[in-house]
């Protein structure tokens, strides 16, 4: 199953990222960026919110029981209970912002892919020693094309989701310096779109995300 997955994740290559929506705006979110081709969601934990765990882990079961050809993973996990919480709502692998090794090995200890954030070469290394499957390299955009290019100097045989402030306009840039793949927040899950029930435009612009990784060859 964690291969299928990661079979997924390289093949589709845009993670969509649903920070503090819920309900049906979440589940009308996931039905229009599937149709763009975005098969990839991310449900974050609202640290916030007192409730966040119950209320996180019935979004994945909803979004896993209405979309089942999505593949609904967890992002802002900060702690074993949160990945406990997400494990046994379906989801299939586990997003965090920082790298937290016991987060990563109870990611592991469960079966579910680990996606931790790192920025410095200690923070990757360390997540890729503790297990990580992937890096998420955060915040991507921050750090620009030259940072990532010298990091890839040494590290060049991780594998790499860009992450914090990634569009259609720079993905294709992204992409072509030999990252796998991309979590997409606020771009893609456009919260006035949402609010103004303009899913055609945001499954526009899912397909336009979808595209620009289909050209990347690798």
């Amino acid at each position: 199953m964690i291969q299928e997955t990661k079979k997924q994740i390289e093949a589709k290559k845009i993670i969509a990222i649903a920070r503090t929506i819920s309900g049906e705006p979440l589940y009308n979110f996931a039905g229009a960026i599937l149709k763009g081709g975005v098969e990839l969601l991310e449900v974050t934990y609202n640290q916030t919110d007192p409730a966040a765990l119950e209320n996180t882990a019935e979004s994945i079961r909803q979004l896993i029981q209405r979309f089942p050809q999505m593949v609904i993973g967890a992002g802002t996990v900060l702690n074993r209970e949160q990945v406990k919480a997400a494990a046994d709502a379906g989801a299939k692998y586990i997003v965090a912002p920082n790298t937290d090794v016991d987060v990563i090995k109870a990611t592991k200890e469960l079966g579910l892919i680990s996606i931790p954030g790192a920025m410095t070469p200690t923070e990757i290394m360390t997540a890729h020693n503790a297990g990580a499957d992937y890096i998420k390299l955060f915040p991507c955009d921050y750090l620009g094309k030259g940072y990532i290019k010298d990091i890839f100097g040494p590290i060049s045989h991780l594998k790499f989701i860009a992450t914090g402030g990634i569009s259609a306009e720079n993905l294709e840039t992204y992409l072509s310096l030999g990252i796998l793949g991309a979590g997409i927040g606020g771009q893609l899950c456009n919260k006035k779109l949402i609010a103004e029930g303009k899913f055609d435009e945001i499954e526009a612009y899912a397909r336009k995300l979808t595209d620009i990784a289909a050209s990347i060859k690798g």
